[in-house]
């Protein structure tokens, strides 16, 4: 009977490491199916691949060797965290603590240390019941499907709890004087401005008045600072819904603009003086200009589904534009590729050379101050006449055949520019489109976008026609 149970709760444990595991980090529900011994198995699992992936370093240098492991404020984490940094000390691995930090703020820290790589415990945007791990490596290179990931998720696999005979050191470290000085340093002499911070209950609501609070006339009017691991709203800055505190803020107080924060801080969305939310694609074509005027020439990396603007205002501010499909692990990789001076995506996460290719909620909260400071006129503004081409937004599609479908997309409009980055992008002189298929469900996405609205409307219907059952995204 005890060798049964052991088996069927062996082959839970295989089921639950297959099902925490996505394309580019770990998420789940917690404590079932990620509870503590799984993330013991992930810690053995991630400390062997970096210590694997440390090849030709020194490897008896300690600080290259030493795990960097941060964590959000999630009820979930603390417990999560420990259970992580056992199982990587059980590999012998060195584990440096920073607490509750933004995930930004580890990317820092495996840089600024110079660490052969860290984690950060974090459930992201996701509800409250959702927790899981986000991996970079030595530099803060991405972690992913294709670039280690899988490899962690297959020790993890073949792992069971056990003692080792090994234990690495354990220390805790704050850098809290370190990161404001970098996040700092990229801020330039603001003009007065009032900004209003929606931090969802996360990690934002210690860090960004730790960091910037106190600077000469810059006024923060916070929102949901609180950081318990309560939500008073989901931490999903995307959700119409969630932004609606943050946008009657910002013009009930007279604010220059607002930002509202993910859970871990490195995902942004920006609000205009009227209330409204700036599109992440026009803002990456607003900061890429800022960027580009510092850097010159430069290549600017963004992700496939954004608007014609960016590549557009890229090239007028005389940078190359690199089109990459998206996801962080392949826009990170884009930009360092190209030492590149700026990414931005169009599900908020905007990167920075200087952050060692990596995304920073902070760092763009800076460049929109900098931005407002250098310009004049209030931002939206600034947005207006990069409006230029009519949108659909975003639109699902229920369709179990998407491969097919996108293979005979193809087909249909073959007399169009075809290519297959990401899905089937099929472009025209006046208008584009890109179908994608859902990571999570089987469903069809797609973003199009056309130089008028009535030519939109009637791409959208003939596109739509061919895509399945729309659903609301």
């Amino acid at each position: 009977m005890e060798a049964r149970q052991l088996r069927q709760q062996t082959a839970r444990k295989f089921s639950a490491i297959e099902e925490v595991f996505t394309g580019h980090e770990v998420r789940a529900r917690c404590p079932e199916p990620l509870d503590e011994e799984i993330a013991w198995r992930i810690g053995h699992a991630t400390a062997s691949y970096f210590r694997g992936a440390l090849r030709g370093l020194d490897r008896s240098n300690p600080v290259a060797t030493t795990v960097v492991v941060g964590r959000d404020v999630r009820r979930t984490s603390p417990g999560l965290s420990v259970a992580f940094i056992e199982g990587a000390r059980s590999t012998g691995a060195n584990v440096l603590d920073l607490g509750m930090v933004d995930t930004p703020q580890l990317y820092f820290a495996i840089n600024h240390l110079h660490s052969g790589g860290g984690v950060q415990v974090t459930g992201s945007a996701a509800d409250a019941e959702f927790n899981g791990f986000k991996f970079a490596g030595q530099g803060g290179r991405p972690v992913g499907a294709d670039t280690g990931l899988a490899d962690i998720a297959r020790i993890a696999r073949n792992m069971v709890k056990h003692d080792t005979g090994k234990e690495g050191a354990l220390r805790t470290l704050d850098l809290t004087d370190e990161y404001r000085t970098f996040v700092r340093g990229h801020l330039s002499t603001p003009r007065p401005m009032r900004v209003v911070v929606d931090a969802s209950n996360g990690t934002a609501g210690k860090w960004v008045p730790a960091v910037l609070g106190g600077v000469d006339q810059v006024e923060l009017v916070c929102l949901n600072a609180e950081h318990d691991g309560g939500f008073v709203h989901p931490p999903d800055p995307l959700v119409e819904e969630n932004l609606r505190q943050v946008c009657e803020q910002v013009v009930s107080s007279g604010a220059d603009f607002g930002v509202c924060f993910d859970g871990d801080a490195d995902q942004v969305v920006i609000i205009d003086e009227t209330g409204s939310a700036v599109r992440s694609d026009i803002l990456t074509a607003l900061l890429a200009r800022q960027m580009l005027a510092r850097a010159p020439g430069s290549t600017v990396v963004y992700d496939l589904r954004s608007s014609r603007v960016v590549a557009e205002e890229v090239k007028a501010a005389g940078g190359v534009p690199r089109r990459e499909r998206v996801g962080a692990a392949f826009i990170r990789k884009a930009l360092a590729e190209s030492k590149g001076v700026f990414a931005g995506e169009l599900s908020g996460h905007y990167y920075y050379q200087d952050n060692g290719y990596c995304d920073s909620g902070l760092l763009t909260l800076v460049q929109v101050i900098n931005l407002l400071t250098q310009e004049a006129g209030p931002l939206s503004g600034l947005v207006r006449p990069l409006m230029r081409y009519a949108r659909a937004g975003r639109c699902s599609f229920d369709n179990p055949e998407g491969d097919a479908t996108i293979r005979r997309l193809a087909d249909i409009y073959d007399d169009a520019r075809v290519d297959f980055l990401d899905g089937v992008t099929v472009q025209y002189e006046d208008w584009w489109f890109n179908v994608r298929r859902s990571a999570t469900k089987p469903q069809l996405r797609l973003e199009l976008e056309a130089a008028d609205q009535e030519l939109m409307q009637r791409k959208l219907q003939e596109v739509a026609a061919h895509l399945g059952e729309p659903v609301e995204s």
